[in-house]
């Protein structure tokens, strides 16, 4: 699949890098860091304009973002509670829950990027709890422009190795948001037992 998307970009450019952002952020099962990759080196040939790649794919994340959060919104708890008929739905919805009420925007920004496995799932619970829309966007945006940023220049900079590159990053995607699941765990086990033992001092 990482292949079809790769020659899609080369063939038609700009508008795939857009349909590939805006559909990967509603959960469809996209290989979207590869296309921005593909993106920045086919800006680094010439073929394509670094700052258009950049607008075309951000603009898709937080339209799509934005697509999930209205579904959330307008569906409301009635909707989440459909899509956790689906057991891997309901363990990510259930991630992404505790994720808002802990952290709040924090955590709508770190889900675009650093746990991006979350993030169509937090777009959704956002919107359904009721979160301002201003604050959703702003926090959208934010953790969006890191994503876009961090793949585009990185395709930029070694698209001569665009091949290597992707099998690398592929990689290391799933190495950082493992990464981060366990250090967000750890902090909670910290503070729990912080917490616990200011409770024995009283």
């Amino acid at each position: 699949m990482t292949e079809m998307f790769l020659g899609y970009v080369s063939g038609y450019g700009l508008p795939v890098i857009f349909v590939a952002t805006f559909l990967s952020c509603l959960a469809i099962p996209i290989p979207t860091f590869a296309v921005m990759l593909s993106g920045g080196a086919f800006a680094a040939s010439g073929d394509l304009v670094l700052w258009q790649v950049v607008l075309a794919a951000l603009c898709g994340a937080i339209s799509g973002d934005q697509l999930g959060f209205q579904i959330g919104r307008s569906g409301g708890p009635a909707v989440l509670a459909r899509l956790r008929q689906n057991p891997k739905r309901a363990k990510l919805l259930e991630r992404a829950r505790k994720g808002l009420a802990r952290w709040g925007g924090v955590g709508v920004f770190f889900s675009t990027w650093m746990v991006a496995i979350l993030g169509p799932w937090m777009n959704l619970t956002a919107g359904a709890v009721g979160m301002s829309r201003t604050r959703f966007t702003a926090c959208d945006a934010a953790g969006e422009a890191v994503w876009v940023t961090i793949y585009v220049v990185l395709g930029y900079v070694f698209g001569a190795n665009l091949g290597e590159l992707v099998e690398i990053v592929s990689d290391w995607a799933g190495l950082v948001t493992s990464a981060a699941i366990t250090l967000v765990l750890g902090a909670v086990v910290l503070q729990r037992m912080r917490r616990r033992h200011l409770d024995d001092m009283d």
